[in-house]
C-alpha cells in the first residue's frame, strides 16, 4: 500500500471512531479534501514520545499535538508510574502549562487523565515557568510531573516535557519504560473522564518558596543595595516569565525594573515578534528600544515557559549589542567562580557543568582556578543528572548550555531563566559598582583567558523527506568525516553514536558517556572545534563551530570577531552547508 493510502485509511479511523470529538472530525475531513501533502505530515507517523516527551505542530492527527496525541502520552506514564510506584499509597504528579494556544486545555486534560487513573493532581492555577514545575516536584514530594509547553519554537507549536520524581526531565530506564507503555496505548484506553477529588489547584503558595529558594542564590547582596537603582528592561516575549521574573528581581532588591508593556500580554500568537525565541534579535527589539529611551544598564529576555534568557548590553561605543548563549553562560560561571573565591564561598568539592557542544572557554577558566568542570551531552537533563550523582557528597554550582539556559541552583532541576535573570541583574550591578559594563566584563575574559567565536548553523529540513535528509547527512559525515577545516588538520573525531574516539593516527579509544548519542564532533590542531548533531524538537541539523582567535586588548575584539567569522564560512563551505 503506498504511503498516501495508508494516510487516507488512517485518516478515515479518526473520522468514523467513536473516540474522536466533533471538532476533530471536521478538521480530519477538511484534511481529506485538501493539500494532500497537508494530510501526509499530519497522519504519516505517530507523533512520537521521546525521552524528552512530545513535541509538534497543533491540529489533528496522529502527527500532531492535540489531546489525543497528548492523552496517550498521559495514559502511558499513568500505567507506568503504576507499575514502577505500585506499593506507594498515594501516587502524586505536578501539572504545569505555558502561554501558548490550548497549553490550558491539554494540561486541564493531562490531569483529568491522571486523576481518572487514581493519582493525585497538583494543577497549577495558571500558566507558570517550566523551573518552577520542575520545583514543585520536588517541593511536594511527586512522583513525576508534566509541563504542556513547546519552549520557544514558533507559534503553531506545543509540547509535553515528562519529568521523574527528582524534578529532572526523564532518563534511562525510566524513559524508555514510558516509552514502551505510551506505545502499547490506543486511544480507546485513555481515561478521559477526571476525577475532580484528586485534582488540587496550586499557585501563590508554591510562587512564594520558590522564589524565596531563589534568592539564597544570591552571592553578593551587598552590591546589590549599592545598585538598587541599576536600570534593567525586561521582556517575557508574551510569556509565563511575566508572572515571576519582575517580582524575583524586586524581591531581590532591585528597585527600577522596567517591562516591556506590549510584551507583558499573555498571548499563544506571539503578536509582537515574528519567532518567540530570545536567541533571535528582532524578539528583543521592543526591548532594546525601550533601553534607548531610558539608557538602561541591561536587556534581558525570556522564552516562553521562562527556561532560558536572552541578553543585550552596551558596548564600548554605547551602542546595545546581543550576547550570545555561549558568552552568556561564560558570564554567570566567571562571575559565580570569581564572587565565590573573593568572599571564601568556594569549597574544593564545588563543580560546574556544562555541555559537550557549549564554549571550551569555560574549561579554560575553571581550570585557571581549580575547580572541577564536567562535560555531558546536550539537554540539562544530563546537568540534572550530574547534580544528581554528586548529591550529598559535592555541590553543584551551576552550569549552563549554548542555547541561553542556565541553572545556578540545584534546588531546581530544569534551565532557570527566574533565577538567571535575577543572577544576571546582579552580574550587572557589580560590574557597575565598578564602572564597567557587562561588554567590558565580557573583553576582560577573552583577555585574561583566551578569545574564541561560536556560530551555529542550523539547516531547516521540515517533513518526512527532511527526516530523510537530516539521516543521510548524519551517515555521510559518520563515514566521510573531513580530514581537515580551514587547512587545519582534523586531529580528533569524537562520536557519541559509538562511543570512540578516534585521534590523528586512526587510534581509537572509548568515550566515557552515561549512552550513545546522535552525536560528532571534530577537533582540528588549531583549536577550532565542530559539533555535529539533528535537533531533538525541531526539524533540524545544527552545525555548532567555535573558532579561536587572537585578542591581546579590547581593540582587537571586533578584528578578532571577523576573522574568526570569515573561518567560520570557510569551515562551513568545507562541511558542506
Amino acid at each position: 500500500m503506498e504511503l498516501i493510502d495508508q494516510v487516507k485509511a488512517t485518516a478515515q479511523k479518526w473520522i468514523e471512531g467513536a473516540v474522536y470529538d466533533a471538532k476533530t472530525k471536521q478538521e480530519v475531513k477538511a484534511l481529506l479534501a485538501g493539500d494532500q501533502n497537508a494530510l501526509i505530515d499530519a497522519f504519516y507517523q505517530t507523533l512520537e514520545f521521546g525521552t524528552g516527551g512530545l513535541r509538534g505542530i497543533m491540529g489533528a492527527g496522529t502527527n500532531r499535538m492535540n489531546i489525543y496525541t497528548v492523552g496517550a502520552a498521559t495514559q502511558g506514564l499513568a500505567n507506568y508510574l503504576k507499575i514502577n510506584f505500585k506499593d506507594m499509597k498515594q501516587i502524586s504528579v505536578v501539572v504545569g502549562h505555558d502561554c501558548r494556544n490550548n497549553s490550558r486545555l491539554l494540561a486541564e486534560t493531562v490531569a483529568d487523565i491522571f486523576s481518572a487513573n487514581g493519582i493525585k493532581v497538583y494543577l497549577f492555577e495558571d500558566m507558570r515557568p517550566t523551573p518552577e514545575v520542575s520545583f514543585a516536584i520536588r517541593q511536594l514530594k511527586c512522583q513525576a510531573g508534566v509541563n504542556i509547553t513547546a519552549s520557544h519554537n514558533p507559534r503553531e507549536y506545543n509540547g509535553y516535557k515528562a519529568y521523574w520524581d527528582d524534578g529532572a526531565q526523564v532518563l534511562a530506564p525510566h524513559d524508555k519504560g514510558i516509552i514502551d507503555e505510551v506505545n502499547k496505548v490506543s486511544h480507546e484506553d485513555i481515561k478521559f473522564k477526571g476525577d475532580k477529588s484528586l485534582i488540587e489547584i496550586i499557585g501563590e503558595e508554591i510562587d512564594k518558596i520558590y522564589l524565596d529558594q531563589i534568592q539564597t542564590i544570591s552571592i553578593d547582596p551587598a552590591v546589590i543595595k549599592r545598585q538598587k537603582d541599576l536600570k534593567i528592561v525586561y521582556t517575557p516575549i508574551h510569556g509565563t516569565g511575566m508572572t515571576l521574573i519582575p517580582r524575583s528581581l524586586k524581591q531581590w532588591g532591585f528597585e527600577n525594573v522596567n517591562c516591556v508593556p506590549e510584551q507583558m500580554v499573555k498571548s499563544g500568537d506571539f503578536p509582537t515578534v515574528i519567532s518567540p525565541n530570545p536567541e533571535n534579535a528582532e524578539a528583543l527589539t521592543l526591548a532594546i528600544n525601550l533601553a534607548k529611551s531610558m539608557d538602561a544598564d541591561i536587556v534581558m529576555a525570556s522564552d516562553p515557559d521562562a527556561d532560558r534568557v536572552g541578553m543585550a548590553c552596551k558596548d564600548d561605543k554605547g551602542e546595545w549589542v546581543l550576547i550570545n548563549g555561549n558568552q552568556t553562560c561564560l558570564l554567570f560561571l566567571y562571575y559565580i567562580i570569581k564572587n565565590r573565591l573573593a568572599q571564601g564561598k568556594m569549597q574544593k568539592s564545588d563543580f560546574i557543568v556544562k555541555t559537550i557542544v557549549t564554549t571550551e572557554l569555560i574549561k579554560a577558566v575553571a581550570d585557571k582556578n581549580n575547580i572541577e568542570m564536567r562535560d555531558c551531552y546536550t539537554g540539562f537533563k544530563w546537568i540534572a543528572r550530574e547534580i544528581r550523582l554528586s548529591e550529598g557528597k559535592q555541590k553543584y554550582i551551576g552550569g549552563g548550555e549554548e542555547s541561553y539556559g542556565f541553572l545556578a541552583q540545584d534546588f531546581v532541576r530544569d534551565k532557570d531563566a527566574v533565577s538567571a535573570c535575577s543572577l544576571l541583574a546582579e552580574i550587572c550591578a557589580w560590574a557597575k559598582d565598578q564602572g564597567k559594563t557587562l561588554y567590558e566584563v565580557l573583553m576582560e575574559i577573552y583577555i585574561e583567558y583566551g578569545f574564541s567565536y561560536n556560530k551555529t548553523i542550523n539547516v531547516v529540513k521540515p517533513g518526512k523527506t527532511g527526516a530523510d535528509e537530516i539521516k543521510a547527512m548524519m551517515e555521510n559525515f559518520r563515514s566521510n568525516a573531513p580530514k581537515s577545516l580551514d587547512g587545519s588538520k582534523v586531529v580528533a573525531l569524537k562520536d557519541f553514536k559509538k562511543l570512540e574516539l578516534t585521534d590523528a593516527a586512526g587510534k581509537k579509544s572509548k568515550l566515557d558517556m552515561p549512552e550513545t548519542s546522535n552525536v560528532l564532533q571534530f577537533y582540528c590542531e588549531d583549536g577550532t572545534k565542530v559539533s555535529v548533531r539533528p535537533s531533538g524538537t525541531e526539524p533540524k541539523i545544527k552545525f555548532y563551530i567555535e573558532a579561536p582567535g587572537v585578542m591581546k586588548s579590547v581593540s582587537d575584539y571586533l578584528a578578532a570577531v571577523k576573522a574568526a567569522d570569515k573561518k567560520v564560512d570557510n569551515i562551513a563551505k568545507d562541511l558542506g552547508i
